[in-house]
């Protein structure tokens, strides 16, 4: 791995699909393998998946191409076979036996080597004859076997170790002590032989493979029914009226129609006609929701009975869809900081077992047993001890886990989100447009004496018009109710967290927080009673102040109200029940946040409220809370949140915010909906409980089987239904995340 540091700016990213991987030691291997390729920075794979994700440098003279060729030929001499990002053998739609052929075969031509043993339960000896074993065990062990075999091989010249070579060595072992005995055996004498313990392995594995195949293509569900999202053809309107294109032509600013009933095709927003949208498949909400003439449409949503005319604004990887998917495979794709542990362990874990199987050959030979039986035991430590499970136990859970969260509207950007969130005992909300609607409207607006109130309005108003604040619209919005129109203002000056300056009509006028104007020497005079009794009441007030050649005069207070979001309270209650704590940062002045805090549930008192924060120091107050021990994750959805997105442990944004809180975020809660947070906590805490019960048990298969093995309690057969057993159980305890809901 090249260990210089590349500017991000020259840093690129390529996902791979890879073939033939079968265990956690083939993950380190092509790990390894790409890592040694000049240039490459970082690679990562992901078993379940089947994946790989390769970080590196772009030289200057360099072309993408010729590096995706020399990673895929680094694959290929690994021994692996390398794929296109996302391909598969098989088309989505297979049949629940697709893939079952050769385990059938395998099956057919097994059952009659284990038939005798069942005999022998009760009494009956129905031995076949030596050459009717070798007939059936042969095709088993070397055609159906072969990919074993294959895999050992570039294992071997690797040299390291993988289940491949642990199976193909075992069961050679168990084929060829046969072989021995057979044509050793005196003339009239029939020999216990171990066919059917080479061909019963190799089938049991093969089973194996096959039932964590099925159960895969389950883990990865989510992304193919939000890939079904994706239409093939959108309605345009051109000038011969509507014309069916292909959706992969449709470009920005282009008109298409949507019909009753069919999937919105791009993103864009409506410009004639009113529906109702169907958005459950992209944000887990239930019902629909109305859009009318200017609404945003997402792509993928079902439109329902109205037909729109739409205008695009986003194709191809740009719309909100392909993000949602985006975000979902890196998630699938990722490595969990446990899956490291798991990967170190791998490294070492087949050498050893090759060492563990050799002392088991020779202590049983050394105890005088005889080299038959020394031969099965060590067979049997080298087929239970395959670390299949091992490799699958942690993406496995991860792959179900952010499926079904991304179901229920919560994107998990990365693994490590995921894995960290179980551990949150802090949750700081951002108050506007997180607990509250985020629509404030301007509930009073008193003047100074000797003031025309239409003529200030109308003056606060044009310094507003060209904010997207909050309370900018709210301000606008009750000029306009009032039929007074803003005009354009002139050198406009924003100061973070305090306010805008600019100047209407030749008078400057500043617009902002009671702080802002304490800063500035603006005293509220006639109007301070006032401004404390609204204050009281919960309400965010702000002062005009006009520049006068006295110097600062006030002209105006202003206050404004918002509500609390449905279910907010429900959602910080739901969290306390979980034993989170839960805290509300707001820049609002400390009266107005305590009294919004405690309609929403909250303790001023208990210290669960942080008020007149700036933009800026909210960072800052989420490391406080770090710095005091607690793992914490900060929720919001504006622009000056993502520095505090960014430093908490876990970052959630709401998905109705914009587009950089989501992206400082690890988790986007598609919905406005607090309630999702807690959901969030719980499918992390499951996900992980998960992940610790698929270690728990692919360990314990390994710690408890070797010794067994080692020791004569096993017989490779029963080991091989073990092994095969630990891959299929992990998998199945990971799709029970399936069933989880909110």
């Amino acid at each position: 791995m090249n260990t210089t540091a590349t500017p991000p700016e020259l840093l690129d990213t390529l996902d791979l699909g890879i073939g033939g991987m079968t265990c956690a030691s083939c993950v380190g291997r092509v790990e390894r393998a790409l890592r040694k390729v000049p240039g490459v920075q970082d690679a990562t794979v992901n078993l379940a998946t089947e994946s790989a994700r390769i970080v590196y440098g772009v030289p200057p003279d360099a072309t993408g191409p010729a590096m995706d060729a020399l990673l895929r030929r680094a694959v290929r001499n690994a021994g692996y076979e390398p794929r296109a990002a996302g391909q598969d053998d098989a088309p989505e739609d297979l049949s629940p036996w697709a893939g079952f052929l050769p385990v059938g075969v395998g099956l057919l031509l097994s059952a009659p080597l284990v038939l005798p043993m069942l005999g022998d339960l009760f009494g009956q000896h129905w031995m076949l004859p030596a050459w009717v074993q070798f007939a059936l065990a042969t095709p088993v062990q070397f055609i159906l076997g072969a990919r074993f075999y294959k895999a050992g091989w570039y294992a071997l010249k690797a040299l390291t170790g993988n289940m491949d070579l642990l199976v193909a060595i075992g069961t050679s072992a168990g084929w060829g002590l046969s072989m021995w005995l057979w044509l050793t055996a005196h003339e009239g004498h029939a020999p216990h032989l171990y066919f059917e313990a080479s061909a019963v392995v190799v089938t049991l594995v093969l089973l194996g493979k096959w039932l964590e195949a099925r159960a895969k293509r389950q883990t990865t569900a989510a992304i193919r029914a939000l890939h079904a999202l994706r239409p093939d053809v959108a309605h345009m309107l051109g000038r011969d009226g509507e014309v069916d294109v292909p959706v992969a032509e449709v470009m920005a600013g282009d008109r298409l129609v949507v019909r009753p009933g069919e999937r919105i095709p791009v993103d864009g927003r409506i410009l004639e006609g009113h529906t109702q949208v169907d958005e459950s498949m992209l944000t887990g909400e239930p019902l629909p929701v109305t859009r009318e003439v200017g609404a945003p449409l997402t792509g993928g949503a079902i439109n329902g009975d109205g037909r729109v005319v739409m205008q695009v604004s986003a194709v191809g990887a740009e719309t909100v869809l392909s993000r949602i998917i985006r975000l979902v495979e890196d998630a699938q794709a990722a490595k969990a900081p446990i899956q490291r542990l798991v990967d170190q362990v791998s490294a070492v874990f087949v050498p050893v077992v090759l060492v563990v199987a050799l002392a088991t050959l020779l202590v049983w030979l050394w105890t005088g047993t005889g080299f038959e039986a020394a031969v099965i035991h060590a067979v049997a430590v080298l087929v239970i001890a395959c670390p299949c499970a091992l490799g699958l136990a942690t993406p496995a859970a991860i792959m179900a886990g952010t499926g079904v969260a991304a179901k229920h509207g919560i994107l998990i950007k990365d693994a490590q989100a995921l894995e960290l969130a179980h551990k949150v005992d802090v949750v700081a909300f951002d108050k506007t447009g997180t607990l509250t609607v985020g629509r404030p409207r301007l509930t009073a607006f008193e003047v100074a004496p000797g003031q025309d109130e239409a003529a200030v309005l109308a003056a606060v108003a044009s310094v507003q018009s060209g904010s997207e604040h909050p309370l900018a619209r709210a301000v606008v919005a009750a000029a306009q109710e009032r039929g007074l129109q803003p005009v354009a203002p002139d050198g406009v000056r924003a100061a973070p967290g305090r306010g805008t300056e600019g100047e209407v009509q030749a008078r400057s006028y500043l617009v902002g927080s009671l702080r802002w104007m304490a800063e500035l020497g603006v005293g509220l005079g006639a109007l301070a009673v006032r401004a404390a009794e609204l204050q009281s009441t919960g309400a965010t007030v702000s002062a005009l102040a006009e520049r006068t050649t006295d110097g600062l005069a006030l002209r105006a207070i202003l206050a404004f109200g918002d509500e609390p979001k449905a279910g907010a309270r429900e959602a910080l209650a739901a969290l306390r029940a979980l034993g989170v704590r839960t805290v509300m940062v707001s820049g609002d002045n400390r009266g107005a946040a305590e009294a919004m805090a405690r309609r929403l549930g909250l303790d001023p008192d208990a210290g669960e409220v942080m008020a007149e924060v700036l933009p800026g120091d909210k960072a800052a107050r989420v490391q406080a809370l770090q710095a005091g021990g607690h793992t914490v994750a900060m929720v919001g959805d504006g622009v000056n949140d993502a520095p505090a997105l960014a430093a908490a442990d876990v970052g959630m944004a709401m998905g109705n915010g914009t587009d950089v809180a989501m992206h400082a975020a690890g988790i986007t809660l598609m919905r406005g909906d607090p309630m999702l947070v807690a959901a969030a906590l719980d499918i992390s805490r499951r996900t992980v409980a998960k992940i610790r019960q698929n270690l728990f048990w692919a360990f314990v298969y390994n710690v408890a089987g070797i010794p067994l093995a080692a020791l004569g309690y096993l017989n490779p057969v029963v080991a091989g239904a073990a092994m095969a057993l630990s891959s299929v159980s992990v998998m199945a305890n990971a799709l029970l995340l399936k069933r989880w809901r909110m």
